[in-house]
């Protein structure tokens, strides 16, 4: 029989399951023990509910055994994150203005997640409102790098993305803003995407025309993101802008032939923004592989500077229209640099927001244009490598001071300003174990390909398959039948 253990793929486990040669229960009790040994050291996962854990496994188990057909998910574990609503279980966003807060409903993501079978645990840590890339606040704490303790886990899907690397989960579900799955992965060594907005469908979201905030995947490798895609992607008339397209179109296997496909790289935006060097050639290090794989390689970027502007304007303005209401009850105990963001969005006038809508436009004719001559763009996700967990954001690159919190998040919410598909993708280590991530940007919708790039870049290198030593049970064989 094979051998399963915390670290199987999210698609054998759920095989094994189907199959009978694992129980939902054993594969449950596993990860159990995992996050009961691991998170008192790193605090991912928080709001736990393990009698309703084990619970919901024997009834996994009871369906499969009467005969009954499952969901691709079934009997799988999963905490979600914390600014996502799962019913009965709080929602806090990591703020005290919402501490007591328990979810009366499940959010369209979590539906979906429930409806293939998944068993939902608990939530995932965040920061305070999922503003930025360092997952802390007052209510949970904060969370901390598995590779090393005293570095950031990342945000604002932090959580999830360590409770995936140590294997307290088999996957979990993210969000991305201005780079919450992508800075998250990249810093734990993990699979994390920023979909096409509408590729995954928002629901319930105050704003549901703007294409700033996605939802989608964090897990190990690309096929267990792809799996999970298969699920969370397809059409939903709650959300005016889904792409009606099935998501079935994630469980076709991936051709791994990239040759002749076109490349273009930058480890600084076209010399537009600061890099620390160990990022930089890390990232240009992997030019190799993608020339290796038979790609034809150039260094080039679009200019994309007026991302900057778009991004503060519609971030500043999404804020202040979704969180007027708390902010009125509950500013005195919220954190200082969500209260800038929110003040900023109070003080947009229309014409700052009409350059804004203007300047987005530019940007998605120019990046149009440019993946007519390109089929991806390879870029850092982040500037810096994990940095010290005490600071909330790190202060300078190169010398350039970050005048604010996201300032030094811009190499992934340029990106998220375009609106174009992004994967983070391991890509090594740094000199003391840190890891570190490229993204891999794609053309409008163009989903299936940034994974199927990322799997053969994935293929080739194996850096993803690297966990953190704490993670590393004595015994963390799951027992099977």
């Amino acid at each position: 029989m094979e051998h399963y253990n915390n670290f199987s793929t999210a698609r054998d486990l759920a095989k094994a399951i189907q199959k009978h040669e694992l129980s939902a229960r054993e594969v449950m009790e596993a990860h159990l023990a995992q996050i009961k040994r691991i998170n008192p050291e790193v605090n991912a996962i928080v709001s736990l509910d393990q009698d309703h854990a084990l619970k919901e496994a024997d009834k996994a188990d009871e369906i499969l055994a009467t005969g009954k057909k499952a969901g691709p998910l079934h009997g799988l574990p999963i905490a979600i994150k914390d600014t996502h609503n799962a019913k009965g279980f709080p929602m806090t966003s990591g703020s005290l203005a919402l501490s007591d807060n328990i979810s009366t409903e499940d959010d369209l993501i979590v539906e979906r997640l429930k409806n293939a079978g998944a068993i939902v645990i608990g939530k995932t840590n965040v920061p305070e409102f999922g503003a930025g890339a360092h997952t802390f606040n007052e209510v949970f704490g904060v969370t901390r790098n598995p590779y090393n303790l005293n570095r950031t886990a990342g945000g604002s899907s932090g959580g999830a993305a360590v409770a995936v690397t140590s294997g307290m989960l088999p996957f979990a579900d993210g969000s991305d803003m201005g780079g919450s799955c992508r800075f998250p992965a990249a810093f734990n060594n993990v699979v994390g995407m920023r979909t096409s907005p509408g590729r995954v469908p928002t629901y319930p979201k105050p704003a549901l025309f703007s294409p700033l905030a996605t939802q989608g995947p964090i897990a190990r490798n690309v096929e267990d993101a792809s799996f999970m895609m298969s699920v969370l992607a397809g059409p939903d008339n709650r959300s005016p802008i889904s792409i009606e397209e099935s998501g079935e179109q994630f469980l076709q296997p991936f051709n791994k032939d990239l040759n002749g496909l076109r490349i273009a790289w930058s480890a600084d935006f076209g010399g537009t923004l600061p890099v620390d060097p160990v990022v930089s050639s890390n990232l240009k290090e992997q030019m190799k592989v993608f020339t290796d794989l038979g790609c034809h390689v150039e260094e080039t970027c679009p200019d994309l500077t007026e991302a900057d502007e778009v991004f503060h304007v519609f971030r500043a303005w999404e804020f202040e229209m979704s969180n007027h209401e708390l902010f009125e009850r509950f500013e005195e105990v919220m954190k200082p640099s969500f209260k800038w963001n929110f003040n900023k969005g109070r003080k947009l006038r229309g014409i700052d927001i009409g350059r804004a809508e203007r300047l987005r436009n530019q940007l998605y004719h120019r990046m149009r244009v440019f993946f007519d001559q390109y089929d991806a763009l390879i870029l850092p996700v982040s500037q810096v490598p994990p940095f010290d967990v005490n600071l909330e954001y790190p202060e300078q690159i190169n010398g350039v001071r970050m005048e604010t919190y996201i300032d030094w998040m811009r190499s992934s919410y340029y990106i998220s300003a375009l609106g174009n598909p992004a994967l983070s993708i391991p890509s090594g280590f740094t000199s003391d174990g840190l890891p570190l991530g490229l993204q891999i940007v794609g053309p409008h919708q163009a989903d299936y390909e940034v994974l199927r790039i990322g799997h053969a870049f994935e293929q080739a290198t194996n850096y993803g398959e690297k966990r953190p030593k704490i993670a590393q049970a004595k015994d963390g064989h799951i027992s099977g039948r």
